[in-house]
This record gives structure tokens, C-alpha cells and sequence, in this order.
């Protein structure tokens, strides 16, 4: 429980500052969020897609030791998952590099 309110004290001080750094000051020697932005939200995709991706083979190694026979419906199903969970990964960088110069 202290670490839920600890998270929602940290975000709700990050978006309180937010307003700041979305005003419009003059044009050079400004710093830039975007690639600071760009960066958290590849680290957040390729964290949450590692963690999915560990949980499917998880679930699929779970899955052959209860049922071998079923081994090519399984082995099928967890290759594509993987593949679908591993293109939302590289989604996020093909959008993080074309919104970065």
C-alpha cells in the first residue's frame, strides 16, 4: 500500500509539473522534451513487452507440462503471440524515430 501511494504522489507531482514545461519561451537555447519523452516511453514498451513476453512462455511451459500431445498447437500459438507482442515493441521505436529529428 505505501508503494501505491508513493507512485501516485510521484505521478501526480510529474503531471502537476507538466503545465511548465509546455509554455512557449523563446526559440533557441530551449531544452527539448521530446527526446527525453521518446526515451521513457521506449524503456516503458520494451519493459512491458519483456514482462509479456515472459509471461506467455510461462504460460506455454505451463501448458506442455500438462499436455504434451498438444505440443504443435501450443508451440504455434506462442510463436505468434511472441511475434504480435514483439512488433508492439518495434511500432514504439519506428514512431519514436520518426517523431525525434
Amino acid at each position: 500500500m505505501r508503494k501505491l501511494q508513493y507512485l501516485f504522489m510521484t505521478l501526480s507531482v510529474l503531471l502537476m509539473a507538466a503545465p511548465a514545461y509546455a509554455q512557449s519561451g523563446s526559440t533557441g537555447g530551449g531544452i527539448s522534451m521530446v527526446p527525453i519523452g521518446a526515451g521513457i516511453g521506449m524503456a516503458l514498451a520494451a519493459g512491458l513487452c519483456g514482462l509479456g513476453q515472459g509471461r506467455a512462455t510461462a504460460s506455454a511451459t505451463e501448458a506442455l507440462a500438462r499436455n504434451p500431445g498438444a505440443r504443435a498447437g501450443i508451440q504455434l500459438l506462442l510463436v505468434l503471440g511472441l511475434a504480435f507482442i514483439e512488433s508492439l515493441s518495434l511500432f514504439t521505436l519506428v514512431i519514436i524515430f520518426l517523431k525525434v529529428n
